[in-house]
């Protein structure tokens, strides 16, 4: 155990400078995006300096990936998620990733007649979010905007933008929710259709 540990130790210098040297970064400017001292960096990556928590957390914020990505924690044999469903707000969700402070995905089901009453009550908060109607029809308030998505239809926006969802009729809904950190977005661009 403690060859694995020390094998695993000392392959997270050259998976750091390798990181850096992809995104084309240099040692200076993550220091200022991590607060990091570049000597520090320097024995990190070079192996003279070993990695704990107060310089992988930053350094994992600043590359937007969890630590195990950093670290190249080996994998553990199953990589199925068993999800636990919960209720939130009479919605039931189902989370589809573990991926702490990444991309969050979620499979959420609206009963029939949860929200089909409700005057919508937007809100605004950090993210950029995206939505998949899997089964039904998904009332989207965004903004100013006001509109409907049937099965098959994406809708993503800034979080900024005061926005609410619900049923858009007295059916249930199914919807895939991907939530993500500010800045963070997908490269293919979906409409939508006006009902």
């Amino acid at each position: 155990m403690s060859d694995e540990f020390d094998a695993v130790l000392a392959a997270v210098g050259p998976r750091l400078r390798e990181w850096r040297r992809r995104r084309g970064g240099t040692l200076t400017a993550l220091s200022k995006t991590t607060g990091i001292p570049i000597s520090t960096l320097s024995r990190l990556e070079s192996g003279h300096r070993k990695p704990g928590l107060e310089l992988l957390l930053p350094l994992a914020r600043a590359y937007q990936v969890p630590i195990d990505e950093l670290v190249g924690v080996p994998t553990s044999g199953d990589p199925r998620v068993y999800p636990r469903s919960f209720s939130h707000n009479g919605m039931t969700v189902i989370p589809l990733t573990r991926n702490p402070g990444g991309l969050q995905v979620n499979k959420q089901i609206l009963p029939a007649g949860l929200t089909d009453h409700l005057e919508p009550d937007p809100r605004s908060h950090e993210g950029y979010h995206w939505l998949y109607v899997l089964n039904g029809r998904l009332r989207v308030k965004l903004g100013e905007q006001d509109f409907v998505l049937i099965a098959g239809e994406v809708a993503e926006f800034d979080t900024h933008l005061p926005h609410w969802f619900g049923n858009a009729d007295a059916h249930s809904v199914e919807f895939l929710s991907i939530l993500g950190p500010q800045g963070e977005r997908f490269h293919i661009k979906a409409r939508y259709r006006r009902d």
